[in-house]
């Protein structure tokens, strides 16, 4: 075995380490790699939360820089002054929010710079900010490999920021499919006494309450189904799995609609594995997204998904086979979705199965794990060249 001292360091850095898709990618990825492999520290630019227990190893540091809002050029100072002390072999950074860490990264000698890109804000959903693109741009030279999370945003680097293809790595996230996975018996008790009928439909989703996911046209959707289809209503619950900025409004939206007994605000859970398989139906109402972990895990869980045709949700959700895709901030097209569900019910084994075999062959957490090893050894290979 590999002594602890002769391990490469990886140096994860990002904006925040909290409930997220990109920050549970970077805690799976951390907990699945091989011990022997690697050793691995994460870089806060901000701040972390209970999240960061997540990460199994007690050896994975996790350092805060405590950027303050704005600018704060100190921060890069600091964050030299760390990456001197600890010497990373790597250093991997993820989205706009820690690209500048590329350059005290150059400048304290680390040898081997990824960047990774697994998503955009609803400040740039389309990535074409002209601020952005330039900073992109600028920092283009001083990262060696780029890591975009999905096809669409490999397309986006080549087009828009002029990455050289040779540079890029696209790499799919993966999912934990022993964690979720389907049990014969759905575990009622977690959810609401009224929700629990075996006979109803339960429409739900996962993830931070936030505008770039939209979560507002999931519940005008749901308003429109069951206010036109009233049949229905009796058989169909909403669960929103989750918290964030948007809450009040979500609330007061379901409110004002006087559907409060039909939606359940279940908050953020650490049972998500759990919640899955209490649904029937999940839905990503995003505006843009990378790869959706919450899609990788409702499939996994045999749920099929109805998303939002943006980003890299394509490359997951298969029409028609795992689920359906949708106009973003359609509600209407949204509800006939899940009416389609209410009068073919066979569909949700069938498209359910679909998707929990693609999500096993394509991505799972052995293929990611695979993959990122194999551009971490390329470039550790090569940095005497850098």
């Amino acid at each position: 075995m590999i002594s602890s001292t002769n391990k490469p360091l990886i140096a994860h850095v990002l904006f925040r380490l909290s409930t997220g898709g990109l920050e549970n990618g970077l805690v799976n990825l951390i907990n699945t790699l091989p011990d022997g492999k690697y050793r691995h520290v994460v870089v806060c630019m901000t701040h972390y939360t209970d999240f960061r227990n997540r990460i199994n190893s007690d050896e994975v540091q996790v350092y805060c820089l405590n950027k303050k809002p704005g600018q704060d050029l100190a921060v890069y100072l600091r964050l030299w002054r760390l990456l001197r002390k600890i010497k990373p072999d790597i250093l991997h950074t993820r989205n706009l929010s820690a690209l500048e860490a590329q350059l005290p990264g150059l400048l304290a000698g680390v040898k081997c710079r990824i960047h990774g890109e697994h998503g955009r804000d609803i400040d740039d959903v389309d990535g074409t900010n002209w601020r952005y693109v330039l900073l992109r741009r600028c920092f283009r030279p001083l990262v060696q490999r780029y890591m975009p999370m999905s096809k669409d945003l490999e397309d986006w680097l080549v087009k828009q920021i002029k990455v050289p293809v040779a540079k890029i790595s696209q790499v799919y996230n993966g999912v934990d499919i022993k964690r979720f996975k389907v049990n014969e018996a759905k575990p009622l008790s977690l959810l609401p006494m009224e929700f629990r009928a075996p006979e109803r439909l339960l429409i739900g989703t996962v993830g931070r309450l936030d505008p770039v996911k939209d979560q507002l046209t999931l519940v005008q959707a749901f308003i429109y189904l069951v206010k036109n289809h009233a049949e229905l209503s009796s058989n169909v619950r909403l669960v929103i799995v989750g918290d964030g900025m948007l809450l009040s409004a979500l609330q007061t939206l379901v409110r004002d609609a006087d559907i409060e007994h039909l939606v359940w605000f279940a908050g953020e859970r650490h049972d998500v594995a759990d919640i899955m398989q209490t649904l029937d139906l999940f839905v990503l109402p995003s505006i843009n997204e990378g790869i959706s972990n919450t899609i990788l895990e409702a499939m996994a869980s045999a749920l099929p998904v109805i998303a939002t045709k943006v980003g890299g949700n394509p490359e997951l959700v298969l029409e028609g086979e795992t689920g359906y895709l949708v106009p973003k901030q359609d509600p209407i097209a949204m509800a006939s979705a899940f009416k389609r569900y209410l009068l073919q019910p066979e569909l949700l084994t069938l498209q359910g199965q679909a998707g929990r075999s693609r999500v096993v062959s394509t991505f799972s957490l052995s293929r990611m794990m695979a993959d990122y090893m194999a551009i971490y050894d390329k470039l550790l290979a090569k940095r005497h060249e850098f």
